[in-house]
């Protein structure tokens, strides 16, 4: 098993940044890839960024250059840098936890984090 928890969400203004950790435990051993979903009202949850065992980096073009997703050597701590941040990023935040590899579906990831509030006010 595996447990994932999320932290550092807030209320930020636009152009703000912002920087979400995701804590594992457990199994962590067995996870080959970390993501960074959001789920904003009304809408369906969507990929933000991800990041594999090897380093790999992978995000959503809605958020290329503006997050940055980071891990620490272990895997255990994965981080969610955002940076010019926007209306339209607000959402509550998941990370959650794969055992196999890189891949954009969620359904796909094992574990999950109960996620965390971003509000971007304009």
């Amino acid at each position: 098993q595996v447990q994932v928890v999320e932290s550092g969400g807030g209320l930020v203004q636009a152009g703000g940044s912002l920087t979400l950790s995701c804590a594992a435990s457990g199994r962590t051993f067995s996870i080959n890839n970390m993501g960074w979903f959001r789920q904003a009202p009304g809408k369906e949850r969507e990929f933000v960024a991800a990041i594999t065992r090897s380093g790999s980096t992978y995000y959503a073009d809605s958020v290329k250059g503006r997050f940055t997703i980071s891990r620490d050597n272990a895997l255990n701590t994965v981080f969610l840098h955002m940076n010019s941040l926007k209306p339209e990023d607000t959402a509550v935040y998941y990370c959650a936890a794969r055992l196999n590899g890189y891949d954009i579906n969620w359904a796909r990831y094992d574990y999950w984090g109960q996620g965390t509030q971003v509000t971007v006010s304009s």
